[in-house]
């Protein structure tokens, strides 16, 4: 069960493999709601990692330009969708 979303509140959020990225910053202009940015945190290679701020749609844009599939992208189910 996934948890529903307040209206007008995201409805969906990604998982970042941090010691896949290389850091290439291609997710950064891909993403639509423009939630995701560079931060200063490093994985164990030493690549800069993004991070994600409120407001992902899990659209799946970054997945879909990420060169070391780092992504995983889910979707929050809406009241209207349970069955």
């Amino acid at each position: 069960m996934s948890a529903a979303p307040d209206a007008g509140g995201p409805r969906g959020t990604v998982v970042l493999d941090a010691e896949r990225c290389k850091g290439c910053e291609l997710c950064i202009p891909a993403c639509p709601p423009k939630v995701l940015r560079m931060s200063t945190r490093r994985n164990a290679s030493g690549y800069v990692l993004p991070e994600l701020l409120e407001g992902c749609t899990g659209c799946g844009a970054c997945l879909l330009v990420c060169p070391d599939f780092c992504f995983e992208v889910y979707r929050f189910e809406s009241r209207g969708d349970a069955s």
